[in-house]
């Protein structure tokens, strides 16, 4: 099989985008940009469905939307906000001593470099590298289950873990495509590319889909 045209791919990836649901985490980088409700609504949409993550997000940030205001909410009324995302009550204690360590560590300003938002509990190369490109706007490569999947799926790297493929893709694909990767893959894999049963009988990137692991599809 060819080489995987990753042009061609993301030309139709972006001409099928409007079709698509945005991505809760997303929307929030649209409305505000700020960089700190990007890292609280990536860190609530971990393991959460995306309606779910927008709610929680909204209803979180009316009641708090710095790390000074989020630092004096207790963490039961975080929990209560947030639920039902996905370890709700856990993801609620993070939040608050992250705005803490914000406040008292960094001036109520979140780091804009992913080497040092590793440093907080909770926050991984995922979640870091969305809030640097987009709470930022700089380089980065957001990998996903999403993006993990499909770019395997595709051909176009061959590896085991998310933290894997983010090191494959930093070295093959083009910079300019870096920051909007995920949120592409993302809104590919939540309508049309799933995990199981995907699309493929009305997918424009059929044919240049090697289909690794795919069985059944429709």
């Amino acid at each position: 099989m060819t080489e995987f045209n990753i042009h061609a791919a993301i030309r139709i990836l972006r001409e099928e985008y409007r079709f698509w649901k945005t991505p809760a985490v997303t929307i929030v980088a649209q409305c505000d940009g700020s960089p700190f409700k990007v890292l609280v609504s990536c860190l609530i949409s971990l393991r959460t469905k995306d309606d779910v993550t927008a709610q929680a997000s909204m209803r979180l940030f009316e009641r708090a939307d710095t790390p000074d205001a989020m630092q004096s909410l207790p963490v039961e009324e975080v929990a209560g906000l947030i639920y039902p995302a996905g370890f709700y009550r856990n993801k609620a204690l993070q939040i608050v001593e992250i705005s803490k360590r914000l406040m008292r560590e960094y001036g109520g300003r979140v780091p804009n470099e992913i080497d040092e938002l590793l440093k907080f509990k909770g926050v991984g190369r995922k979640t870091a590298n969305l809030v640097v490109t987009l709470g930022f706007g700089k380089a980065g490569i957001c990998v996903d289950t999403h993006v993990h999947r499909i770019c395997n799926r595709w051909g176009y790297v061959s590896t085991k873990t998310p933290d894997e493929t983010e090191a494959d893709l930093r070295k093959k694909l083009p910079a300019e495509y870096w920051i909007e990767i995920n949120d592409l893959l993302v809104a590919f894999g939540q309508n049309h590319c799933f995990p199981v049963s995907p699309r493929c009988s009305v997918c424009r990137l059929a044919e240049m889909c090697a289909k690794v692991g795919v069985g059944a599809s429709r």
